[in-house]
């Protein structure tokens, strides 16, 4: 499982060359809405949630699952700043939004 989710975020990686860890639009950056971008819009972000649950697991504390679940509102609150300066400054994002309605979890939010 963990194995699984590290290569999705090679594999988002590798689909969007404008992934960073600071929220900013880049000169001539463009919208992504193929590979993993298809079905969420933010699929790195759904592929660390898994890790911050699975990790724990995998090395044997399940103390250290509440404190890598406490990451997960973070991430959220990130999301969502995240969504707020992308649909104000890089063109095209409102619309992907429109046709990719999922921004985490397919069907569910």
């Amino acid at each position: 499982m963990v194995l699984g989710f590290w290569l999705l975020i090679i594999w988002v990686i590798s689909v969007n060359r404008f992934a960073a860890s600071v929220i900013r639009v880049e000169f001539e950056q463009v919208v992504i809405s193929t590979g993993p971008y298809r079905v969420v819009r933010h699929p790195m972000y759904s592929a660390a949630i898994v890790l911050f649950l699975f990790v724990p697991l995998v090395l044997g504390s399940y103390v250290a699952v509440a404190a890598f679940a406490f990451l997960i509102p973070l991430l959220v609150l990130r999301l969502l700043n995240e969504e707020k300066v992308l649909r104000r400054k890089l063109p095209g994002y409102a619309e992907y939004c429109l046709r990719t309605r999922f921004r985490l979890i397919p069907f569910v939010w």
